[in-house]
């Protein structure tokens, strides 16, 4: 319990310090059509990724028995950006510190949930689908559309 605490807490003040940096980097367009270009809403995709981030580790805090599938949705959200980034199809907004920050959390996320590691409810195959599906989804409109 204390390791899933432990690790839950980190990865809440790891979203929430990385949140704060990336929400003070948002640029504010000088005329409203600005508000409507991809240059303007692209800046959210950390911030997304953060919140995902957040949200899994406040289930991991509690205990909550949805926590294995925020934590696959938050590991495909993020290694998805760092694989698309990589291979050169999408250049992504995330800095690089950040990158390496999120991949370790990604990899330990992809661990927990489905090793089920706290014993906090085996994730199905559905549900694991439905991660890498809309974690894929999110990194297409922050990156593509």
């Amino acid at each position: 319990m204390k390791i899933r605490k432990g690790i839950a807490a980190i990865f809440i003040l790891l979203s929430v310090v990385l949140g704060v940096i990336f929400y003070t980097n948002i640029d504010n367009p000088a005329t409203l059509l600005d508000y409507f270009k991809k240059s303007y809403y692209g800046q959210f995709g950390p911030l997304a990724i953060c919140v995902e981030l957040l949200t899994a580790g406040y289930y991991l805090f509690k205990g909550h028995k949805k926590s294995n599938f925020a934590l696959a949705l938050f590991a495909s959200t993020a290694l998805v950006d760092i694989i698309l980034n990589l291979t050169g199809l999408f250049t992504s907004s995330v800095p690089h510190y950040a990158m390496v920050l999120f991949s370790i959390c990604a990899l330990i996320s992809l661990w927990i949930a489905f090793s089920n590691a706290f014993n906090l409810g085996k994730i199905t195959l559905v549900s694991a689908l439905i991660s890498i599906v809309l974690g894929s989804a999110i990194e297409f409109y922050f990156n593509y559309f």
